[in-house]
């Protein structure tokens, strides 16, 4: 009688059933090449011709080259465009700049699929590895960003702290990378026959061929003939588009609506004079019509913890700029929150957050910022509950950046608890930098109360990443169990 072989994964939630079923521990490794970390893409400065091969700068041959479809041919150009234009450029300043690179252009398009792959590989003990046949100043600001210890890539020769122009010793490509990721794992116990590689193109076939678990990420045709051969799990990642025309237009559209409908929640209940139930109506309306005219739909768990108990500190993972519109529409009237002082000089934002009540604190002083909380802690005494975002400023993945401790402080002093919030693609509908919203859903988890009466305000390090932690077993385990 034939073996049956195991159903293949095809899907995330299947591929990560996989690995939580597997072999677990640091020998085993999960070996990704970038391209499935990072979305290919066009970068901003345009493509020069072969002709004026001469004229490229540094940034365009580090952009130019972060693509899921380099050939043979393509890989041999790069490396050719490397050496002329990269030979004699400190390589602390090619750091600088690539994680420039990485800040303005290169985060919107890493994979939030792969985030999670990653996280789970890490929560299963396994070694994770970022290879890639490119250079370090292309990829460490990503494999920083996402927390990745180990990166195998083409190291360039230097003197001095200078690019000779030249590679310094096997290029990652093809072979090389396999080479590179087989004398990784003798050197550190790793079982490579039970271990995972996830890779998009036919160049990493050798790669994929030698661990025990190949996963294929999007791709090319060459390779997904031999991904159907070999009966090898396929995963389509979703492509990270540009803003199109129709975005900015939206955008556009939106905000203008925004202050159409704050003008007119304001309008709504002016009869009341009292600037609370105008504040809320401003909200109310300004996001509804924003989100609606944004084509950006909100879809919420565990919303009964947002309307109990009041007042509380509501905390949550900063994500991008239309976090200010999401968190009000859902958390609702009697919220107002905390926001750095720069947004005071945002014509739009700014205005309309002062009306709402938000205390502005000047991160860079300490003791100035301190000194702002302490009306706050006034403010929830008075029943006017806060939101805050405990990492102080956006992440450019979806990962959870370490907690501050002003929050929690808020909470102790006022007596209230403390009620996580979790936002899961508000980065994907509005990336880190930008302005412009795409359409899209955003998910929206909204978890149990925390009491933190008890907290020791002098020691509270480990409640706190407590706390941070179920942000991320949250969004690792989505939808959350209420």
């Amino acid at each position: 009688m034939t073996e049956q072989r195991p159903a293949v994964p095809r899907d995330l939630a299947a591929a990560i059933a996989t690995i939580r079923s597997g072999p677990q521990g640091p020998e085993i490794a999960a070996v990704f090449d970038f391209a499935t970390v990072v979305d290919g893409f066009e970068p901003r400065s345009r493509w020069r011709t072969l002709e004026h091969d001469r004229g490229r700068t540094a940034e365009d041959t580090l952009l130019g080259s972060i693509r899921n479809d380099l050939t043979d041919g393509e890989y041999g150009r790069f490396l050719q465009r490397a050496m002329r234009t990269l030979a004699g450029q400190p390589e602390a300043e090619l750091d600088e700049l690539g994680t420039r690179l990485f800040r303005q252009q290169i985060y919107g398009h890493l994979y939030p699929e792969a985030w999670q792959l990653i996280r789970m590989h890490e929560a299963a003990g396994h070694t994770v590895i970022l290879a890639t046949a490119l250079t370090r100043f292309q990829v460490e600001p990503a494999a920083a960003a996402l927390d990745i210890e180990h990166v195998l890539y083409t190291h360039m020769a230097t003197t001095d702290g200078v690019l000779t122009g030249y590679a310094d010793g096997k290029t990652l490509w093809r072979n090389g990378k396999a080479d590179a990721v087989r004398e990784f794992a003798t050197a550190h116990g790793l079982d490579i026959t039970r271990s995972y590689g996830y890779a998009d193109s036919i160049a990493d076939l050798p790669l994929l061929s030698m661990v025990g678990h190949p996963v294929v990420v999007r791709p090319d045709r060459t390779l997904g003939t031999v991904a159907a051969e070999q009966n090898w799990p396929v995963l389509t990642f979703r492509p990270r588009q540009p803003p199109r025309p129709a975005d900015y237009l939206r955008t556009v559209a939106g905000f203008a609506g925004l202050l159409i409908g704050a003008l007119f929640g304001v309008l709504s209940q002016s009869y009341t004079r009292k600037r609370r139930k105008m504040a809320d109506a401003l909200m109310a309306y300004g996001t509804g019509v924003t989100l609606g005219v944004t084509g950006i739909r909100l879809r919420v768990s565990g919303a009964e913890n947002a309307r109990t108990p009041r007042p509380a500190v509501f905390l949550f993972n900063h994500q991008s700029q239309f976090d200010v519109i999401i968190l009000p529409r859902v958390l609702g009237g009697g919220v107002t929150g905390i926001g750095k002082k720069e947004l005071t000089k945002n014509p739009l934002f700014g205005p309309l957050m002062r009306f709402a009540g938000v205390t502005f604190i000047d991160r860079a002083n300490t003791t100035q910022a301190k000194a702002a909380l302490a009306p706050v802690v006034q403010t929830l005494r008075g029943g006017l509950s806060i939101a805050i975002a405990p990492e102080g400023t956006r992440s450019y993945t979806p990962g959870i950046g370490p907690f501050k401790k002003g929050a929690f402080h808020i909470a102790i002093r006022a007596g209230v608890p403390v009620i996580p919030v979790v936002i899961r693609n508000a980065g994907e509908v509005n990336w880190r930098n930008s302005m412009i919203a795409r359409k899209g859903t955003v998910d929206v988890a909204i978890l149990p109360p925390i009491d933190v009466s008890d907290w020791d305000p002098n020691n509270m390090d480990d409640n706190i990443e407590a706390v941070r932690q179920l942000y991320t077993d949250t969004l690792l385990n989505w939808p959350p169990d209420h």
